[in-house]
């Protein structure tokens, strides 16, 4: 008898398989939005900034759709654009290093692969500072919080590495599956801030 109400209390605790399956289908569309959003080249900061909010509003049972992103999105944006500008610019400086090192020049594969490090911790900082955004914030200050954390918890920003290469995967097999695979890489960095945040 004890046993059997244990087991319905534990069955009353466990979360609905289909609860599950509604956030990850979530996670899908939010990449279609963050791809669409990201077409201004320098509005990724803030597509994955939207994003990452719907995703919590979604997980803690807030109401919010394609509006809610949207406004987010234009809100993230006033300050983001800065912030995907240097994120290219790096990336452009990241590509000069490994063309040198292609090119055999003294030292190139060291600065190619210190360049391609760099590139790296840059993105994990990037998407971990977008995982926390909410209007009003500084892009600055959140920038500089999540690089601490990305030294910090290295743990978590790995899995956050493993994400961007689930995506990059994906574009290599298909590129069409890259777009939905960005909503997964969104989740990764509030579910990597979300266990930082407990520890």
């Amino acid at each position: 008898m004890a046993h059997a109400s244990a087991r319905a209390r534990s069955a009353r605790k466990a979360p609905f398989p289909g609860e599950r399956f509604g956030v990850f289908a979530e996670c899908l569309l939010t990449g279609v939005w963050i791809a669409v959003a990201c077409l201004g080249l320098v509005t990724y900061p803030a597509a994955f900034a939207a994003g990452a909010r719907h995703l919590r509003r979604r997980t803690s049972h807030v109401a919010g759709g394609w509006r809610e992103f949207l406004a987010d999105f234009r809100a993230a944006a006033r300050g983001g654009w800065a912030v995907g500008l240097a994120g290219w610019v790096v990336a452009a400086a990241v590509w000069v290093d490994v063309e040198a090192a292609r090119a055999g020049l003294p030292g190139g594969p060291l600065v190619g692969a210190v360049g391609l490090v760099a590139l790296i911790g840059c993105a994990v900082a990037l998407l971990r500072a977008a995982a926390v955004w909410t209007p009003g914030t500084s892009w600055r200050r959140l920038l500089t919080a999540a690089g601490r954390r990305t030294v910090l918890d290295p743990a978590g920003s790995f899995l956050i590495v493993g994400g961007l290469a689930v995506v990059a995967l994906s574009a290599l097999f298909a590129a069409p599956l890259a777009v939905p695979v960005l909503g997964t890489v969104a989740a990764a960095g509030v579910a990597v801030e979300e266990r930082y945040r407990h520890r």
